[in-house]
């Protein structure tokens, strides 16, 4: 029985990550049910054992992008010597992680308030996450005494801003080329040195 429990384990997970790469070079928007389990190889009864609607998949898929992408940002930090060696491996593999996402996935992703909610809500906790590094940094010396909860405060408005597709608009930088110079920015500006 453990077998089975973990083949289908498995099997959800793939399921999962062929979705997301669908989703992530295609968008969602145009796509029926019956669209996405041709792509996909399988059943509409096998999506559903993955969520009760589209909606709900869209939503659990966009949920796993995020977990797969925090544990890539994390290890990415975990790797790297120093809090200015850390924020900027954050933000940088925030911008590596979203990289990978098409113009019109984001598009969709912003039409789709389930979905923008998990982008919002992953923001909120990128924010706090910079906020801890900048608190290390200052600490130890790294960073000049600034004031970690303002400039993760400036850090937040700009993650935000980049997520809702206002850097993008005024700048033409994709999001994660506007993440890679928030980092350096950021870094820069706080360094001690």
């Amino acid at each position: 029985m453990e077998h089975a429990s973990a083949f289908a384990t498995a099997r959800r997970t793939e399921l999962f990550d062929e979705l997301l790469g669908l989703f992530l070079a295609e968008g969602f928007a145009h796509l029926t049910l019956d669209a996405i389990a041709a792509r996909l190889r399988c059943s509409k009864s096998t999506l559903y054992t993955l969520a009760g609607s589209k909606e709900q998949l869209v939503t659990a898929a966009t949920v796993h992008f995020f977990k797969r992408a925090t544990d890539a940002v994390e290890a990415s930090v975990a790797g790297s010597e120093g809090p200015r060696e850390r924020i900027a491996a954050y933000l940088t593999a925030v911008g590596a992680a979203l990289a990978v996402a098409s113009e019109r996935f984001m598009a969709d992703l912003d039409a789709f308030a389930p979905a923008r909610a998990v982008y919002e809500r992953n923001t909120g906790i990128a924010a706090r996450r910079v906020q801890e590094l900048i608190d290390d940094g200052v600490a130890t010396g790294e960073f000049r005494g600034v004031h970690a909860a303002f400039a993760a405060e400036l850090a937040t408005t700009m993650m935000v801003h980049i997520q809702q597709g206002g850097v993008r608009a005024g700048t033409g930088l994709d999001d994660a080329a506007a993440y890679r110079e928030l980092a350096s920015i950021l870094t820069h500006g706080i360094s001690a040195r």
